[in-house]
């Protein structure tokens, strides 16, 4: 394999540059504060650990200072980008800064939440900067639709990364961090700063790394019951589990009884249980009209849609490579 020269990576000068040429103004609705330091982007792709077999999807991309630094160590990289200015640039980029790798990567030019496949082999690494307004959803429909995906790291706004790394019992724990340990283990992975990115955010950001499961959580619901139990829980997280999973088990008896037989009070809240134990609830919840609520799941149970995202809240900032 040729070795990456090493100034392939962009710079501040490079980045602006490259904005001014393709009339790129960043803005706050897409969350697009650009990394322009070549350090931090390779300090991102060691805290990943990429490796050189690994395929890496990155999710916005922009005007590519990350995908530069993973092409430099991993076998092949896929980009999703959604912005139509900064998608037809970047392969030229690619090639122009680093044309001995340009055959190992592809562009897929969609919404993240759109994507179902990617092309040529399947990703083991998801390696990404998210806007803070996409970063839990992105990332939870990443892992739900590619599950041959291992290592992600990503980079959020800070108060999104405690989110999602929070423990049970957590002032912060709530439902990015249940449904993020559905799929994976997660801790937090570093901070970084404000003056890594053009233009600097009025908010600080932090690394996120999350390790696949080595074996799914076994259960007879289905992820859409367990979901759907977690956001009933978090919706009126001050109340009881009795209290909020009411409407969810279409009674405060019938509540109860899955709790009692999944072996948790219902006097808890939901910001003290593991993912594990809203699984145990899931799986004893009855539908109404089948038996007496006793937690029997032979009785049956109602299947929930899949939840929504939560909105984000308004004027957050983001960050974007």
């Amino acid at each position: 394999m040729t070795s990456p020269t090493s100034d392939a990576l962009l710079g501040p000068a490079e980045i602006r540059e490259l904005a001014a040429v393709l009339g790129v103004r960043p803005t706050k609705q897409r969350g697009q504060n650009f990394v322009i330091d070549a350090n931090t982007v390779r300090r991102i792709v060691r805290t990943a650990e990429v490796r050189p077999d690994d395929v890496v999807v990155e999710v916005g991309p922009g005007l590519g200072s990350l995908t530069l630094g993973l092409l430099e160590t991993a076998d092949r990289v896929v980009a999703v980008e959604i912005d139509d200015v900064l998608a037809s640039a970047l392969p030229a980029t690619v090639a122009a800064r680093m044309p001995e790798r340009a055959d190992r990567f592809a562009l897929v030019h969609s919404d993240a939440m759109h994507v179902r496949e990617l092309p040529g082999p399947p990703p083991t690494a998801l390696v990404a900067n998210l806007p803070y307004n996409v970063a839990v959803p992105v990332l939870l429909h990443m892992l739900d639709t590619f599950p041959t995906i291992e290592r992600t790291l990503v980079m959020v706004q800070s108060e999104v990364a405690d989110r999602l790394a929070a423990p049970p019992g957590s002032k912060v724990y709530g439902v990015p961090s249940v449904k993020a340990n559905w799929y994976a283990d997660v801790k937090r992975a570093g901070a970084i700063g404000r003056n890594v990115f053009w233009p600097a955010p009025n908010v600080d950001s932090g690394l996120v790394a999350l390790t696949r499961r080595a074996e799914p959580i076994s259960t007879t619901a289905t992820k859409a019951d367990v979901f759907s139990a977690v956001d009933a829980a978090f919706a009126q997280r001050r109340k009881t589990l009795r209290a909020a999973l009411a409407g969810w088990a279409g009674s405060a008896p019938a509540a109860e009884a899955a709790l009692v037989a999944a072996g948790i009070s219902p006097q808890a809240r939901g910001e003290s249980l593991t993912v594990e134990e809203f699984v145990r609830i899931a799986e004893n919840r009855v539908a109404p009209d089948h038996g007496d609520a006793t937690g029997n799941t032979a009785a049956g149970r109602r299947y929930a849609p899949e939840p929504a995202p939560e909105p984000a809240p308004e004027n957050e900032e983001s960050t974007q490579p």
